[in-house]
């Protein structure tokens, strides 16, 4: 694992119905990203589509290692020699008119080296808002994280923030990484807090990419893309609207914290 501070970025992006707009939008700040020297890069959840029905997603889906947004986001990290984190994308389910919500991960040669098909599925009614993922997407069953050269990523999505023993299962996380597109009334609520939450208590960094302003559909995301240091520290924040969030990782910084307070080897459950 290398000791090495390293350069890591958060995407945040107001997704239209338009996949080559969007196309556009993630290729500009993906550059402006590694401009800054990221390394390692998170685009948002439904950073491709963000339909104006939620059934308009299906019409996008791909099988796997097939379709123009797979192919763009390893043309994009074999170009850069990034490690490009997918947000989520649309892929084929098992049942008709539904998707599974998937994260890709691309290493710096353009291979794929894992999916994550998100595990909680979203609904929420409050006055005129109501959301129902379920009506679209299919829930994923496998936890996922991936070896970097820093250490272990774990791979999680949006709604899964509100379920820490999935953080649990991923094992001993340098970073964990959170695609999401958070509505405009929980994120105001909840979003920080539940970020600083995993952050604290797996004592390892936390990179959150978000959707971050008015869609064309009406909806209202909360934006906020951040990344958080082992101690719970927000070390960079962009509220709302298209940008980057920029930061280091450092193994160093990690290792002094577990060891003031080895809170992970304190566990008895």
């Amino acid at each position: 694992m290398s000791s090495n501070p390293l350069k890591i970025a958060a995407v945040q992006m107001v997704s239209t119905p338009d996949v080559d707009e969007n196309f556009s939008v993630a290729r500009r700040l993906i550059d402006d990203a590694v401009r800054q020297g990221a390394q390692m890069v998170l685009l948002p959840e439904y950073w491709p589509i963000m339909g104006m029905k939620e059934s308009d997603k299906v019409a996008h889906a791909e099988q796997l290692d097939a379709g123009p947004i797979q192919e763009f986001m390893s043309e994009v990290s074999r170009e850069h020699r990034i490690w490009l984190i997918g947000g989520t994308l649309p892929m084929v389910a098992p049942e008709a008119e539904k998707v599974l919500n998937t994260m890709m991960v691309y290493n710096p040669t353009g291979e794929h080296v894992v999916r994550y098909d998100k595990i909680h599925l979203f609904s929420f009614v409050k006055g005129a808002e109501s959301y129902d993922e379920a009506r679209t997407i299919v829930h994923g069953t496998k936890v996922a994280a991936f070896e970097a050269p820093f250490g272990r990523v774990g791979l999680s999505v949006c709604y899964d923030l509100r379920f820490p023993e999935l953080y649990r299962a991923m094992g001993d996380c340098a970073l964990i990484v959170v695609p999401a597109a958070f509505t405009y009334t929980t994120g105001m609520a909840h979003w920080e807090i539940l970020l600083r939450a995993r952050a604290i208590e797996n004592q390892c960094y936390v990179l959150a990419a978000a959707q971050g302003g008015r869609h064309p559909n009406g909806r209202r995301t909360w934006g906020h893309s951040m990344l958080i240091d082992p101690w719970g520290e927000v070390k960079a924040v962009l509220p709302e609207g298209e940008g980057v969030v920029v930061g280091d990782l450092d193994p160093g910084h990690l290792q002094r914290v577990r060891e003031s307070l080895p809170a992970l080897k304190h566990r008895k459950l």
